[in-house]
């Protein structure tokens, strides 16, 4: 009986160890490339953004009716379990996110080596080092920038956020229109990064295309770690219009806390 036990104890052992070998093996040997979606899910607060019809109230106590939502999406780079890095070609890593475009709001990147990714960067804006390319290092970007309304002009460059809308609050109680744009403002760039965890491994193989879901909750655009009043903005009978002082690197800083992962398909 004792051997009888001993004898199935060691035939577990060594289907557990070759059960282990197997994984391991199967690890070592994801080869290939394979696409990723990248899913870009506005919302204010735990609410799904409805444009212009949808009230949304800031802890400031401000009601805001928001008609148009955009931000450049770029410099993508995905980081696996094991530490390396793939980052995404440059020259293929420009993108803008539009609210009202549903086609914009889910990026397919190809050309991905297959393995288990864990972290997502990516920046808002166009960084510095593409700008100073002029305006012929910016290829097709450029033109659609441009058409989607994300160009101040090539002098000025590119509109990083575009947040616009009407508001009231307890002192402007006729609804007012807001304009939020950030990008270049005198010495002041407001490009940012934002890196995110995954919640589960996104398995990248031949035969594995996963989604990675990203809230971007557009209130903390002005409210998030810096409060942002729009009644304060509002002057000289235009409305709210913030584009350049003080309150761009404010709300540039808000930027990092304004995306989370909520979650990865793999299929």
């Amino acid at each position: 009986m004792k051997f009888q036990t001993k004898k199935i104890i060691a035939v577990i052992a060594i289907a557990l160890a070759l059960g282990s070998c197997s994984n391991n093996d199967d690890d070592a040997t994801v080869t290939g490339e394979g696409k990723l979606g990248v899913e870009f899910d506005n919302v204010f607060g735990s609410k799904n953004l409805i444009l212009n019809t949808e009230t949304n109230t800031t802890s400031q106590g401000e009601v805001l009716k928001i008609s148009d939502v955009k931000y450049i999406v770029s410099n993508i780079v995905l980081t696996k379990e094991d530490g390396t890095t793939f980052t995404y070609p440059k020259s293929k890593s420009y993108f803008v996110v539009d609210e009202s475009d549903a086609e914009t709001q889910e990026i397919e990147l190809e050309n991905i080596p297959a393995g288990d990714y864990t972290k997502i960067k990516f920046g808002i804006g166009v960084d510095k080092a593409q700008f100073d390319l002029g305006a012929t290092g910016q290829g097709n970007f450029l033109t659609i920038a441009d058409a989607a309304g994300m160009m101040w002009s090539w002098s000025a460059g590119y509109k990083f956020v575009l947040f616009e809308g009407k508001f009231t609050s307890s002192t402007v109680t006729a609804e007012t229109a807001f304009m939020v744009h950030t990008g270049q403002t005198g010495t002041d760039y407001n490009y940012t990064e934002v890196t995110l965890n995954l919640p589960t491994k996104a398995l990248v193989r031949t035969d594995i295309t996963p989604d990675v879901h990203i809230f971007a909750d557009v209130a903390k655009i002005i409210d998030g770690t810096n409060k942002i009043k729009l009644s304060d903005n509002n002057e000289g009978g235009m409305g709210a219009m913030i584009m350049g002082g003080a309150n761009l690197p404010l709300i540039t800083a808000n930027l990092s806390n304004m995306f989370t992962v909520n979650h990865v398909h793999n299929d």
